[in-house]
């Protein structure tokens, strides 16, 4: 018996310290939930008072968000969602505690449930299943062959490349196409760029216990900034043409899977992987994303 559990020890990727980030962004994925309920609570009560989103939020709409106590409300339990989210990036690769924020949508589901009498139909619960279920799986294969390893600054510079051409996409693709522009494209979006918000987090923090705060370091730190507010801006958006959960859907499966890409392809956390790890990879990845557009298609609130 002693041998056999030294052999599963063998066969965990990760050092026990390193699953101390689980709980922490578990934690996270609360706030986050909460907050998200709170936020869309007072997009709607703007978009009410104002009838125009047609073409986005304005910069008057978006300043009367401040005036509104349920969005500064779910604004600061953001925040704390994001703190511990962090602190658990201090601790774990990325690609096992950033897809964990799928916890959140299982929380959001039931809260907006209750909070707008609408129950969820059986299409849109099997798609919640799908996201959560997809996600878990994922985060368990990888909690057995990821690695955690250090960005170098090659790995920081490509990392950059890459987020300059996406944001320089999105923001070509809204100023074209913003009176087309959807929840479900408001949602690809932010989640693309939270992936970079995540991924630039923890490349931060450890340049930060490293005492490595370089040119390359500030400029990852402005790449973040840049991205988490045109990310902030399309969630509101999101959030005024969808329901939360489906928000939170595309939130927690498409962010984690874009930081898990880029831990993947750039970072080489699944260096040591075998191949039916990676296989597994693309399998529960194609389900939770089918999930999160069988939400768009299927939840009562997006048909309205």
């Amino acid at each position: 018996m002693p041998s056999e559990l030294l052999q599963l020890g063998d066969q965990i990727a990760l050092d026990p310290k390193q699953f101390i980030g689980i709980p922490i962004a578990l934690v996270g994925a609360v706030f986050l939930s909460f907050g998200a309920q709170f936020q869309h609570r007072g997009v709607a009560k703007v978009e009410a008072n104002t009838h125009d989103v047609e073409k986005g939020l304005s910069v008057r709409q978006m300043l009367a968000l401040l005036s509104r106590p349920s969005w500064v409300v779910g604004t600061l339990m953001l925040g704390l969602a994001i703190v511990f989210q962090l602190t658990s990036l201090g601790f774990s690769p990325i690609i096992v505690v950033q897809p964990l924020g799928a916890v959140a949508l299982v929380i959001t589901a039931v809260l907006n449930s209750r909070v707008s009498h609408v129950k969820l139909n059986r299409s849109s619960v099997l798609s919640v299943v799908l996201c959560v279920g997809g996600v878990g799986a994922f985060v368990l294969v990888a909690a057995f062959t990821a690695v955690d390893k250090p960005v170098t600054s090659r790995d920081l510079i490509v990392i950059l490349i890459v987020l300059a051409v996406v944001l320089a996409l999105f923001a070509v693709a809204f100023g074209v196409l913003r009176k087309r522009f959807k929840a479900i494209a408001y949602i690809v979006g932010a989640g693309v760029l939270y992936g970079f918000v995540a991924t630039l987090a923890k490349v931060v923090i450890s340049r930060v216990f490293q005492a490595e705060v370089d040119w390359l370091a500030l400029l990852a730190l402005t790449g973040l900034l840049s991205a988490a507010a045109l990310g902030g801006y399309f969630v509101q958006n999101a959030y005024a043409s969808g329901p939360p959960d489906l928000v939170i859907a595309g939130l927690t499966v498409i962010d984690p899977l874009v930081a898990v890409a880029i831990g993947i392809v750039v970072l080489g956390e699944a260096s040591q992987a075998p191949l039916w790890a990676m296989v597994a990879y693309l399998a529960f990845g194609a389900v939770a994303i089918l999930g999160v557009f069988g939400l768009a298609r299927y939840h009562p609130q997006a048909q309205r």
